[in-house]
């Protein structure tokens, strides 16, 4: 016996959204605990694209690095 820890998500109705693919031809014992809102996984946050009306317009002329000083980027020392 091992133990695999997933964590489901329910609809609004209750009912278990994406059910996880379970080994064929076994018993499998559940014990399910709610999680707090707190608790809860935090989805990433979708990936940002620029709007596709300016999406692939930009043209960088010269070295942008030297824009502004090198304290304006806060990059790491």
């Amino acid at each position: 016996m091992h133990a695999e820890r997933i964590i489901l998500e329910t609809d609004t109705h209750g009912n278990i959204k994406n059910t996880p693919k379970l080994p064929p031809n076994r018993h499998v014992e559940a014990i399910f605990l709610v999680l707090d809102e707190s608790e809860a996984p935090v989805e990433p946050r979708p990936r940002r694209r620029p709007h596709q009306d300016i999406a692939g317009r930009l043209k960088i002329l010269g070295d942008v690095m030297s824009s502004a000083p090198d304290k304006e980027w806060n990059l790491p020392e």
